[in-house]
């Protein structure tokens, strides 16, 4: 089959033979350090991608993703919630109703956020339900004050469930001062765990004992929560429902809460993305080395093709299909390598787990008790075109070096 020129040559010298194997090892070596390269871009992308899903899906999974908030509290949620629910982005619309406080216990006091729920409904907002370590979301009954915790307020504080703790919320009186504050005593009927910071400024209580400590009537309510289809459309969403429900109405969303924790996130991958590839920028730049030693091993090899009618343009492509083979072989093999290692991540951290008998990470340190791992097709793509990428401009200049070399020249010294 017919091959251009350049193509047949620059192939045959990246293949070992006999007089060149140092030339092919150098060769071999940039593959190898280029397949790293990539295979360790893609598994720590990956890798951090796993956590942010977890972080995602936890603190998400808490905190409202949208709220409709009335300017004056609520007296019927209901049509406010049919409403929101006219919207094909909303899946759930139930009723809220939040509060700052701090929580005190036998001296010790923290700040905790506390959310007024529905516990019959919480279910379609929320996966607390699914993070209950002690007691139960459906013992907050009306009128009785319980209150539903996280797990560092419990530790910290030393409590469990049937513990008893004054919650302090400040109330606005015509005192001097303006704002007095107001003591509630609570009944500890549930833990949670979600494994974030979430589990320290948290507690959950009935909306009826939210309305009560507000001095509002026992069926008003704050705000409407509702759940969405994509998170990252819930300003948009939010917005537009509290627009058209009219003045009396405003929208809040996660963006204000939890925005700058997920934006930090998005930073880091963006940093640790960018140092990563100057790892495989240093293995693709190695093929300046190997071809620069390569054009001098071929010196004479140059010059008889010089002499016999090859252009310079034709010595260049020689050296550049040799380091770009080189360059797309090492990234190929990264790429098939870094996928296979980043879908068994897991399981490889879970058998060293096994074998060395030692828990790396221990659910009573980390919000996770495994290594999690998401595989973009996005972050193989871009990983693998930057190496291509720069394996192809590594090889410009030994390439126009090459086609620079002067046949009498190389043919006296060889």
């Amino acid at each position: 089959m017919f091959r251009p020129l350049s193509i047949f040559i620059g192939t045959r010298y990246t293949r070992a033979k006999r007089r060149n194997r140092f030339v092919s090892f150098i060769s071999m070596t940039s593959m190898i350090g280029l397949a790293l390269g990539v295979l360790a871009m893609i598994v720590v992308l990956s890798v951090m991608n796993g956590f942010q899903r977890e972080m995602s899906s936890r603190i998400l999974g808490m905190v409202p993703h949208a709220t409709i908030v009335g300017v004056k509290p609520i007296d019927d949620w209901q049509p406010v919630a049919a409403a929101a629910l006219s919207n094909p982005q909303v899946t759930a619309a139930v009723p809220f109703t939040e509060m700052e406080g701090m929580l005190s216990y036998k001296g010790a006091m923290q700040p905790i956020q506390i959310s007024g729920i529905d516990p019959a409904q919480e279910g379609k907002v929320s996966i607390v339900a699914q993070h209950i370590v002690q007691g139960s979301l459906q013992d907050l009954k009306p009128g009785e004050f319980g209150v539903v915790i996280g797990e560092i307020t419990a530790r910290r504080f030393r409590l469990n469930v049937g513990d008893k703790l004054t919650l302090i919320v400040p109330e606005v009186s015509s005192a001097p001062g303006g704002i007095t504050p107001r003591m509630q005593r609570l009944n500890v009927v549930g833990v949670f765990k979600v494994g974030a910071e979430l589990d320290g400024s948290m507690g959950l209580i009935h909306v009826a004992d939210a309305a009560e400590m507000q001095h509002w009537q026992p069926n008003q309510v704050q705000s409407v929560r509702l759940a969405v289809k994509d998170l990252y459309a819930a300003p948009q969403v939010s917005a537009s429902i509290a627009k058209d429900l009219g003045a009396d109405f405003r929208a809040d969303d996660w963006t204000h809460t939890q925005g700058s924790l997920f934006s930090a996130m998005k930073m880091e991958k963006t940093m640790i993305g960018l140092l990563l590839l100057m790892i495989v920028a240093v293995a693709a730049f190695n093929i300046i080395a190997t071809l620069i030693m390569v054009v001098n091993d071929k010196g004479a090899d140059i010059a008889i093709l010089r002499t016999i009618g090859a252009t310079p343009r034709q010595i260049m492509a020689i050296f550049m299909v040799q380091g770009t083979v080189i360059g797309i072989v090492g990234t190929l093999i990264g790429g098939v390598l870094g996928v296979l290692a980043a879908l068994n991540v897991s399981e490889l951290v879970g058998w060293l787990e096994r074998i060395s008998g030692q828990q790396i990470f221990s659910s009573d340190v980390y919000f996770v008790s495994n290594l999690p791992s998401e595989l973009q097709g996005g972050d193989v793509a871009l990983i693998c075109s930057a190496g291509f990428i720069l394996s192809f401009l590594a090889t410009v200049y030994p390439a126009w070096r090459a086609s620079k070399v002067e046949p009498a020249q190389a043919l006296r010294y060889s």
